[in-house]
């Protein structure tokens, strides 16, 4: 029930539309659906996190995004951080390698080792892992359009190294449809590209039992303008779309679905980013068990990473955004995240420098050891606020997936460009209320200042990067052997035009030292590029 200020103060509404109420008791808990469907941690439907004890047992994994120039510039920053602290990698790539092409490709110009770790063959990432326990620090490659190739790349590092691929845990980000709403580095048309995400949860469902082959992302689509509710819908709504195709495979769920994780952002309003998490663990679990028939309990978690949102960040006054990531990582501890990687102060101009990593992590360290975070499990249960929000916004993302579905479902959604001209408006309208105000963004448009310098390390590009990358790839070409890499870039291009798993093709072609293009290409030649759909 609605609950009128008396003094006629103008409504708060949340970003996901919801009218906020002045204040919150019992009676609204009950409209909203009530205290039903909280239950315990540990338990169905997971309201309150997927672990009896969460953090009390086992603190979130710290995982900053890291990656740039060279293999061994990555390298080096990998160790930088798991000597102070980092308990887990998540790794950037470049633009080439992310769309598939190797640096001396004309359209890598000018981008290699720019925005994450120039790739090639195998040898870049012999490099890049050297001297790291792959057992200690699990490893998260974030990497979409050529997932197939560097997860395989990953397999083969690490059993040259003698690790049991087996036994081998990490995620790979390897969500597809997302990059058609919010990232665009696509390559292949839809349907082979969900195809490539199945032979990727398949091998890893016979090979790599605790690899977690995808990453669903909510968190790009929600960066790209999405609500906080539509972040959640679109999400899970793509997680279906690739369990409904691994099913068609004859897999059972229980198979591989508690292997399936997703990607969260965080950045808004307090409560209502917690209220979204503990919202969509409760549906998520209810989609598995219910509409899937799971037996496994973990099959129905929402395993996620979530930390902060680069979107939330601002160029004014970057220092402000050390305060801003210290809250993004509160409510990421709140919401009961698995892992959490938190935005950099700098971010929003250039790669992190090290003194700003090192700021975040000590950010994520400080909640640990100093805030009381460990200590109980979901420390906002129970509030009327929080589980009328909760409550509310299960009730929204439901209505927004059910809004796809009359669209033809997700897939057919992406492809038409319906779910992208609806991110983009929803965009240009917060766009336009920050502009006017409506929307307050402290050092944006309140609180201002004038500024001569912006008070942060810029990361070069050096063109020298490049060269040493390309002089590397010339060397693995010439000392390889090439009828062994002929005739398995031959099997990738037939296994992928015969519709057989590619996986195996694959990794034969990068323990070969085929490289990122080479094999891309095949992929191409059987598959086709994507071409983008206009809508206005």
């Amino acid at each position: 029930m609605s609950q009128r200020d008396p003094r006629n103060v103008p409504p708060v509404v949340s970003e996901s539309g919801i009218e906020i109420q002045p204040l919150y008791t019992a009676s609204d808990v009950a409209a909203s659906g009530g205290f039903a469907g909280i239950g315990r941690p540990g338990r169905f439907p997971f309201t309150r996190g997927i672990h009896e004890l969460m953090y009390r047992h086992r603190p979130f994994t710290m995982r900053q995004y890291a990656g740039f120039g060279t293999p061994e510039e990555t390298n080096r920053r990998f160790k930088y951080l798991i000597t102070n602290g980092q308990t887990g990698l998540n790794v950037a790539f470049d633009l080439p390698t992310q769309c598939g092409l190797d640096s001396d490709a004309g359209m890598a110009e000018g981008e290699v080792g720019r925005v994450g770790m120039a790739v090639d063959t195998l040898r870049d990432f012999e490099i890049a892992f050297d001297g790291i326990d792959l057992e200690k620090i699990t490893v998260s490659l974030t990497i979409n359009g050529s997932a197939a190739i560097l997860i395989a790349m990953y397999f083969a590092m690490a059993t040259k190294r003698g690790y049991d691929v087996a036994k081998l845990r990490g995620t790979a980000q390897n969500d597809i449809l997302k990059e058609f709403v919010g990232r665009g580095t696509w390559i292949f048309p839809v349907e082979p590209s969900i195809r490539l995400v199945g032979d990727t949860i398949e091998y890893c469902a016979e090979h790599a039992p605790l690899y977690s082959p995808v990453s669903v992302c909510g968190y790009h689509i929600r960066e790209s303008g999405a609500n906080p509710v539509q972040e959640m819908a679109y999400g899970f709504a793509i997680a279906r779309a690739y369990i409904d195709h691994v099913l068609q495979r004859g897999l059972d769920i229980d198979e591989f679905a508690s292997r399936l994780s997703f990607n969260f952002d965080v950045h808004g309003n307090l409560f209502e980013q917690v209220a979204k998490f503990r919202a969509g663990r409760r549906l998520w679990a209810q989609i598995v068990r219910d509409e899937y028939g799971a037996k496994n309990p973990k099959s129905a978690w929402l395993r996620m990473i979530a930390g902060g949102g680069g979107g939330g960040l601002t160029v004014e006054q970057p220092e402000n955004n050390i305060v801003r990531g210290a809250y993004y990582a509160l409510i990421s501890a709140l919401s009961g995240t698995q892992t959490m990687a938190l935005c950099s102060y700098d971010e929003a101009y250039t790669i992190p420098s090290e003194k700003a990593a090192r700021i975040s992590l000590r950010t994520m360290q400080i909640l640990l050891e100093e805030m009381g975070l460990r200590d109980t499990v979901d420390p906002l249960g129970g509030s009327y606020y929080v589980e009328t929000l909760t409550n509310q916004m299960e009730e929204r993302i439901r209505a927004a997936m059910a809004e796809v579905e009359r669209q033809g479902g997700i897939v057919k959604a992406i492809a038409e460009g319906h779910v992208q001209n609806a991110v983009s408006r929803q965009a240009f309208a917060r766009l336009c209320q920050i502009e006017t105000g409506a929307i307050r963004k402290v050092g944006v448009n309140c609180y201002r200042v004038e500024e001569d310098q912006p008070g942060v390390e810029f990361h070069p590009f050096r063109a020298a990067d490049c060269e040493a990358q390309i002089t590397r790839l010339n060397a693995v070409r010439a000392e390889r052997d090439r009828a062994r890499v002929g005739a398995a870039l031959e099997r990738v291009l037939a296994d992928a035009r015969a519709s057989r798993n590619v996986m195996p093709a694959i990794l034969e072609a990068v323990q070969a030292y085929a490289s990122v293009g080479e094999i891309t290409d095949r992929l191409v030649a059987a598959f086709g590029r994507y071409r983008e759909p206009i809508r206005f």
